[in-house]
């Protein structure tokens, strides 16, 4: 099992780069970065733990420049994002940054991707919150479009793109979306709660799951797999990732038990010498 990790970095923290070679040196096999673009003070918005909002999230790095720091440092680290949230970005733009953070790496990325949970955040980035879910899809098509081998025109419900030439390409070869029909683009999870409306996304343009926290998926997972053979995707090909794990040795054991192949361990947001320590700890389920 490959044991990634995630961290909310700030200009507070350990620093992407003495972060990257260290999770390298100690084997660990990826590096995921969340995203917030800033946090109204204003929010009325419960934080998704409940109680007050860390500052952490006030304060988070760029993700794709701080992966692009991790990247220059490292060569077999995997890099990823928990989560992009494209609802909040031009999609001709964000096509273009990874394409090129996944061409800089070797194809080493990968495009975890949500819908948010902060209303004042998206509606600053001036997303309607009730139709974010179907923004995304249709910001994402748009994408596949330009990462496309071919000029490829995309006119969807929120956005269009001419056909264009559109470089560098995502390293990453293309997937099967259905027989026939290539997924291009680098691995794409999408982040959340288990749904239908979840399930029914991740089927229909992404290659899996990143559950959040972890839990349930014993249950879950049997619902997920029925519907994305449903929407004829190949069943070998599903790739779920626990994500933001509080790990211990039983549920390590647990995941390995029901098929997963990576899972993404949690990791405090602070300074140097307290994530090396935490580092240390972990180094128990390599």
């Amino acid at each position: 099992m490959r044991i990634a990790t995630t961290v909310f970095l700030t200009d507070r923290t350990i620093t992407p780069v003495r972060l990257a070679r260290a999770l390298e040196e100690r084997g660990f096999s990826g590096l995921y970065l969340p995203e917030h673009t800033h946090i109204p003070a204003a929010r009325v918005t419960p934080a998704p733990m409940g109680g007050e909002l860390p500052e952490m999230y006030g304060r988070t790095l760029d993700p794709f420049v701080a992966l692009g720091q991790a990247s220059a440092v490292t060569s077999t680290l995997q890099l990823g994002t928990g989560i992009t949230l494209v609802a909040q970005h031009d999609p001709i733009d964000l096509a273009k940054k990874t394409a090129t953070l996944d061409h800089l790496s070797g194809g080493r990325f990968t495009l975890g991707i949500g819908y948010g949970w902060n209303v004042e955040e998206a509606a600053d980035h001036g997303v309607e919150w009730r139709t974010r879910r179907e923004l995304v899809r249709d910001r994402m098509a748009l994408m596949r479009a330009l990462w496309s081998p071919q000029p490829t025109a995309y006119v969807g419900e929120f956005s269009s793109v001419q056909a264009s030439s559109a470089y560098p390409k995502p390293v990453q070869p293309p997937r099967e979306l259905a027989p026939g029909v290539p997924l291009y683009g680098p691995r794409t999870l999408i982040g959340g709660q288990a749904g239908p409306k979840l399930f029914a996304a991740i089927a229909d343009h992404t290659d899996g799951w990143l559950p959040i926290g972890g839990g349930g998926l014993t249950e879950s997972l049997p619902v997920l797999r029925q519907v994305w053979e449903a929407a004829g995707r190949d069943p070998k090909s599903l790739q779920v990732v626990p994500y933001a794990v509080q790990p211990t040795p039983g549920k390590i054991g647990h995941y390995a038990d029901l098929g997963i192949e990576e899972v993404v361990l949690q990791l405090t947001s602070a300074g140097e010498p307290e994530i090396l320590g935490v580092l240390d700890q972990f180094a128990q389920y390599l």
